[in-house]
């Protein structure tokens, strides 16, 4: 089928209590293992490239990469702009075809946050397509990524004001997540969590949740979040897999022959992280 949006499928997770997980795409061997995940468990899917990765390649390389495998998917496809750094980056990816946006100006001062993200949103909802911000900043470094030390939670109270002021249709929260590898357990503010979702009605967005315990992730799902992150450890799945095949044969010289390994382990990621958020069997 054809590329959907976020917005209906956010808003199904949210009044049916569970979540629809997002997965960072790095190449094509990842979107296959994505798309064919979500197949054998009929689970909705959203697929995400970062601000490094596009620029990596460009926006209409992976557009064309994922679009191509949702038109031959029976499931709902999304494709996302994750943690877009600028109104010029959004509006790149818009004219792309992608399907769901991130603006992400955590980074500006409050007021700056507002008036970026509302830019984007009032720039992409004549189009129909969704648009996510965020408040508060996630930690942690990955690719180009810096959630700085401070790393301010997300304020409930500032939470209503933004989402009212910028009209987007899905927040990205802070409660104590962090991008890249975690040096121990992190610890989420799941009381703050329920804050926010008592605060604001639009769908709550879980990122840098790579290396959060599952039982974590359902509590805060149970706590309101509806679409959750996956980045890093799909990285970690798919090198796991290479690594393997050139450990037991260094010789191996065909690329097909590694990144279809690299490709089998992000598969069965993907399927186990689909059991933890709940979306198993909901493209039905």
């Amino acid at each position: 089928m054809a590329l959907v949006t976020t917005k209906q499928l956010l808003l199904d997770a949210q009044k049916g209590g569970y979540a629809i997980g997002a997965f960072n795409v790095e190449n094509m061997e990842m979107v296959q293992a994505v798309i064919e995940a979500a197949e054998e468990l009929e689970s909705p899917v959203i697929m995400q490239t970062t601000p490094s990765t596009v620029k990596y390649a460009d926006v209409d390389y992976f557009f064309a990469n994922v679009a191509t495998a949702a038109k031959k998917a029976k499931v709902p496809v999304v494709m996302h702009l994750d943690h877009g750094s600028s109104f010029e980056l959004a509006m790149e990816a818009y004219r792309a075809g992608y399907t769901s946006i991130m603006i992400d100006g955590s980074h500006e001062s409050f007021e700056g946050n507002i008036e970026v993200s509302k830019k984007v949103a009032d720039a992409c909802h004549p189009g129909g397509v969704p648009v996510e911000a965020e408040l508060g900043k996630v930690g942690g470094k990955e690719d180009d990524l810096d959630g700085g030390d401070d790393n301010p939670y997300t304020d409930p109270h500032q939470a209503k004001e933004f989402v009212e002021a910028t009209n987007i249709d899905s927040l990205a929260v802070a409660i104590g997540t962090a991008h890249g590898v975690y040096k121990g357990t992190p610890k989420l503010d799941v009381d703050r969590l329920s804050e926010i979702r008592e605060a604001v009605s639009i769908p709550l967005v879980l990122h840098g949740t790579s290396g959060v315990p599952d039982e974590a992730v359902k509590e805060c799902i149970k706590r309101g979040i509806c679409k959750v992150n996956y980045a890093t450890d799909l990285r970690i799945a798919f090198t796991k897999g290479v690594n393997a095949v050139l450990a037991e044969n260094p010789d191996t010289i065909d690329p097909k022959k590694y990144n279809a390994a690299g490709r089998e382990e992000v598969k069965k990621y993907v399927m186990q992280k689909m059991e933890v958020v709940g979306s198993v069997g909901k493209a039905k």
